[in-house]
């Protein structure tokens, strides 16, 4: 079993991320002790931002980052029963968790692969980027 780090850099749907990390300085934070749980926007969600500007933009970049990166370990079995409604990042703003058309949403993203076990945690494939700007913003109210 691999650290985070290791884990990203060999999954090729990951790759966007794995040059963000380095960019952003925060490689090493990845193959720190846990447990943690990083929720990794694969290579299609970076798609949807304007790359070139963010990769150029560090502080911008660490930021959001961060943002992706729970302190603690958390499988999808405690989110898809909503056990927690929010999830404090290393960024300090906190990730919502509810569900939209009865699938688990965390913040604007999808799931697409859980439970990818490291030695230092959890990494969970997501399909949109996390944004602190937005904070809380996608949770729709009942």
């Amino acid at each position: 079993m691999h650290n985070m780090l290791e884990t990203i850099a060999a999954n090729p749907s990951l790759r966007i991320l794995r040059r963000a990390l380095e960019i952003a300085g925060l490689e090493e934070r990845l193959t720190m002790t846990g447990p943690h749980t990083f929720f990794a926007p694969s290579d299609a969600a970076f798609d949807r931002l304007n790359l070139e500007e963010l990769l150029v933009d560090r502080p911008r970049l660490t930021e959001i980052l961060r943002y992706h990166l729970v302190s603690e370990q958390r499988h999808t079995r405690e989110l898809d029963v909503v056990i927690v409604d929010t999830l404090l990042t290393e960024q300090g703003k906190s990730l919502s968790v509810y569900f939209d058309e009865n699938n688990v949403m965390i913040d604007n993203a999808h799931i697409v692969e859980g439970n990818i076990e490291c030695t230092n945690g959890l990494i969970h494939i997501i399909d949109n980027v996390f944004l602190p700007q937005h904070s809380g913003w996608y949770e729709t109210l009942a």
